[in-house]
């Protein structure tokens, strides 16, 4: 049977093409707000991560009533990083709004979101947003969508979808293209989620199964977690079945029972079939758990997510600096806040390694690892973090490594140097197609190792101007060796505060990290070498003194502003025999090996291997 007065949809898109703004303007057209009630743009956005770099990194729930319909929504991330997010959403909701933006049209990300839809069986109404900007193209965008949805092999019905444009900004929504046909509300969407999209399947008188896809927590209720009831009904205070993933099964108790409404949730007695739900009082549930009534423990399919691509290794930090600026910086306490993050995010695994006080954590791409790192640096942590690794595997004998497919927007002038930059890192050109005033977009297909680091490059060789989102393009057979790093590093090699005279002779071998006053110690990085090699300096020297050379003569040197690096753009710069050092306030790379003599005989030994590898038959 049907629960014909409930919707379960999630809002899907490519990055920043307005999914959560679209529902500030649905939760504000259905009156969720009072009229003199002050609203932040990008409410469900409350991440203080999400609201700085203006994208969504977790699913969101939320849920409007529309003329007697209850319409839960589900906000998703549209970048490729987070696409657990996405994969385990698709098993709480029974249709989908996919947004498009008038101008940019289908976008790497569109098709990576409508792909883990269709293959669901999902049906989609399709948003056309921002049709007020003056190089709005909805009609092309149409076409471009359509046949996005042929390529991916969508049924008849799926590719009958209904067609809404909107420019969630403005709080407007219509069935025209024309921006002066639209209507000041989102009656239109919502009539047209109510009509095209269906009403969930549940049977809500046999026994209960509900699947968890997400976690949230509460700081006065504990662990709150969130799935759609399948079918039967849940009442507070019921015992119940969690049956984990791995079939271990376990007893518990509904300490308390929340549905949504607007951007809160209610405490409800009972809930059946077909809604969407978050309990409390089950501390130990993992996303992917069933939830079933005592009578029939019967557990549901597990959600399954693609591989993990890229790893890190984050270590408990063994700086002379170590636990000067960290609240937690042992094993234990790190052990626990990354396990504790793989239990909520599906697509990250956290192993221990061989060495007591690291741990191996791998995900889906730098940005999704990034957010973990800033975020964990901002709750008082403290640890090392080495160079990103893709993820290497064997396939009936063959090595093979995972690819990416990247689509870049640049200006008709930087396409030669765009050309070198790809090809050196193994790249290639798949599709090229002319844009707007003098721009193209790039398609090339490249391995992820070509990847890491290519951010800063790209932005170098383009002067700024170029646009790049990549999709992870599945595994090919292993390219080969690929250089990703063109300059050595300059290495601090004693410790002590660097001093303007120190530095001025730095600066001439290349780009500086640091500024006078910074406490350095022997193997810490403080620039970047103008030439392959490292390079070892002492930044801590003072003038000597004498009738002809005053302390104060150091003001007459002048240092170029130094370049101060973000966590991403460190973390795309560690070389394999650096690490991050990662604190609350600071942000240090290091050498893993501090000592110049430990260095030294470390990279003898390196040469050795690598050696020993190029002579072995098996190459």
């Amino acid at each position: 049977m049907q629960r014909s007065h409930i919707r379960n949809i999630a809002i899907v898109a490519h990055v920043d093409h307005g999914k959560t703004t679209l529902v500030d303007a649905m939760l504000k057209s259905s009156r969720v707000f009072r009229d003199n009630q002050a609203v932040e743009e990008r409410v469900l956005d409350s991440n203080a991560l999400e609201r700085e770099r203006g994208i969504t990194i977790l699913a969101k729930n939320t849920a409007i009533f529309y003329n007697g319909f209850k319409i839960n929504i589900i906000d998703t991330p549209g970048h490729a990083d987070f696409g657990g997010e996405v994969e385990r959403v698709m098993n709480m909701v029974d249709g989908v709004l996919l947004l498009v933006d008038a101008k940019e049209g289908v976008m790497p990300q569109t098709k990576f979101v409508l792909r883990q839809a269709l293959a669901q069986g999902k049906r989609a109404v399709v948003v056309i947003n921002k049709i007020d900007r003056r190089d709005a193209r909805p009609e092309e965008v149409v076409n471009e969508t359509f046949d996005l949805f042929i390529d991916l092999g969508a049924s008849d019905e799926q590719a009958d979808f209904p067609i809404i444009y909107t420019s969630a900004l403005n709080g407007t929504s219509g069935h025209s293209p024309q921006a002066e046909d639209q209507i000041p509300n989102m009656g239109p969407l919502f009539e047209t989620i109510i009509q095209k999209l269906p009403a969930p399947e549940a049977d809500p008188d046999r026994p209960l199964q509900m699947l968890i896809s997400l976690t949230s927590y509460d700081a006065y209720k504990g662990k709150m977690v969130i799935g759609k009831i399948q079918r039967g009904s849940v009442q507070k205070g019921a015992p119940v079945y969690i049956i984990a993933p791995d079939g271990t099964r376990k007893q518990g108790k509904i300490a308390q029972l929340m549905t949504f409404s607007g951007l809160n949730r209610e405490e409800v007695a009972e809930a059946s079939a077909g809604d969407i739900v978050a309990i409390a009082g089950l501390p130990e549930v993992v996303i992917g758990a069933t939830i079933t009534g005592i009578d029939d423990p019967t557990p549901l399919p597990p959600i399954r997510v693609e591989e993990p691509t890229i790893s890190v290794t984050i270590g408990v930090n063994t700086s002379p600096f170590a636990g000067w600026e960290g609240t937690h910086v042992t094993s234990r306490k790190l052990g626990e806040r990354l396990f504790r993050e793989a239990e909520k995010d599906v697509a990250l695994r956290v192993e221990e390694t061989d060495v007591p006080d690291a741990f191996k954590v791998s995900g889906r791409g730098e940005l999704h690892l990034g957010i973990l790192i800033e975020t964990m640096r901002r709750e008082g942590y403290e640890f090392e973090v080495s160079k990103p690794e893709v993820i290497l595997r064997k396939e009936d004998g063959i090595r093979k490594e995972p690819y990416e497919i990247v689509d870049i927007e640049v200006s008709e002038a930087y396409q030669g140097a765009l050309a070198q930059l790809f090809g050196k890192r193994k790249g290639e050109l798949t599709d090229m197609r002319p844009g707007e005033s003098g721009y193209m977009r790039l398609t090339y297909r490249i391995p992820t190792r070509g990847m890491l680091g290519m951010h800063h490059e790209l932005l170098t060789a383009t002067r700024g101007e170029a646009t790049m989102h990549s999709l992870f393009g599945g595994w090919m057979p292993f390219s080969g060796e690929i250089k990703t790093r063109e300059h050595g590093s300059l290495v601090a090699w004693e410790a002590g505060e660097a001093t303007t005279y120190g530095l001025h002779s730095a600066q001439e071998r290349g780009t500086l990290f640091i500024e006078p006053g910074t406490p350095v110690y022997e193997g810490m990085v403080i620039g970047a070498h103008a030439r392959e090699n490292d390079l070892d300096i002492n930044v801590c020297k003072k003038k000597q003194l004498t009738n002809f050379r005053a302390a104060g003569s150091d003001e007459a040197l002048r240092l170029d502003v130094p370049r101060t690096l973000s966590l991403d753009e460190a973390l795309e710069y560690l070389a394999c025999d650096e690490l991050l050092e990662v604190t609350p306030k600071s942000l240090r790379i290091r050498k893993k090996y501090l000592a110049r003599h430990e260095r030294h005989k470390a990279r003898k030994e390196k040469e050795s291997e690598v050696l020993i590898e190029r002579r072995s038959p098996e190459r």
